[in-house]
């Protein structure tokens, strides 16, 4: 029974982290209406200033830490400006979207990649909180307990912000019609940029406690995180935040406790099975809404 809640907790340990990256590639899927396949990078630049500014400039690990959120966020914005934003002049549909979103992702890997180089790296020792503490029996580690945590806060804060605030409005309203929420005086451009900034913010928050819990910090950070936060994004069900997050930590549990009882070599396959199940049964997710199709 020890082992069971031990394994629980490194569970939801590790599924906030996938929860959190799906929350900003929730943000970008309903409210932007982009299947952006470029946001892992954003995940994966997030972590690579932070360890940086540690290690070559001597930062604290919670100012780098801030300073790699920002630095992701404004890679959101300048990827949606320079790409996203002139098709959406021209009307360009669904699928040049995705081919621009394509070449976004290999850019900012290749530099990553270029930037990182070959060899996965970890932040120096002193720098980061690393004493694990006992409650309750249970051994739990600081990266453990920030990155629940920092779930919880930016779970909370987004579903806030959408649901009780007259930015949370515009933006709903843009995601429905940009034309129609730009007439009634939304400032649909600077809506969508505010968006952007946040998602890509929220994805280098994810990358950044991902690379602290691995104490690993590769060029490969945000390429894990995509597939996962998007399988979360699918089954929690379109468009709802929430959802996502919760699938996000039961992603996370049913990795832990398959590679604990089962076999390491079959926990993605494990996982993905148990999500399928769910997806056939629940086509519009756990949290969607059924949609109905008229003639």
């Amino acid at each position: 029974m020890q082992l069971l809640a031990q394994q629980l907790v490194n569970g939801i340990a590790l599924g906030s982290i996938y929860a959190l990256f799906a929350v900003g590639f929730a943000l970008i899927l309903a409210k932007m209406g982009i299947l952006n396949v470029a946001h892992g990078t954003f995940a994966t630049w997030g972590a690579l200033a932070s360890y940086y500014l540690v290690t070559e400039r001597g930062l604290s690990f919670w100012v780098a830490l801030a300073l790699g959120v920002l630095l992701a966020g404004a890679l959101g914005v300048a990827a949606d400006q320079l790409a996203f934003e002139p098709l959406r002049r021209r009307g360009a549909g669904v699928f040049a979207p995705i081919i621009a979103s394509i070449g976004i992702w290999i850019v900012l890997l290749t530099l990553a990649e270029a930037h990182a180089g070959p060899t996965a790296v970890s932040y120096p020792a002193e720098s980061v909180p690393a004493e694990p503490f006992r409650f309750l029996g249970l051994i739990m580690l600081p990266a453990q307990v920030i990155s629940v945590l920092a779930l919880v806060v930016v779970v909370t804060g987004v579903h806030l912000l959408l649901t009780r605030t007259r930015f949370g409005s515009a933006i709903r309203a843009v995601a429905v019609d940009p034309r129609s929420a730009t007439i009634v005086g939304v400032n649909a451009r600077r809506t969508l940029i505010a968006v952007a900034f946040l998602a890509a913010a929220i994805a280098g928050l994810a990358g950044i406690l991902g690379a602290l819990s691995d104490n690993n910090v590769s060029a490969t950070i945000g390429e894990g995180l995509l597939l996962k936060g998007f399988a979360a994004v699918v089954v929690g069900g379109y468009g709802d935040i929430r959802g996502a997050a919760l699938v996000g930590v039961v992603i996370g549990v049913l990795e832990v406790m398959s590679s604990q009882y089962i076999s390491s070599g079959f926990r993605d396959a494990i996982t993905f099975g148990v999500l399928l199940v769910v997806l056939v049964a629940r086509p519009q997710g756990v949290f969607g809404e059924r949609q109905l199709v008229r003639a």
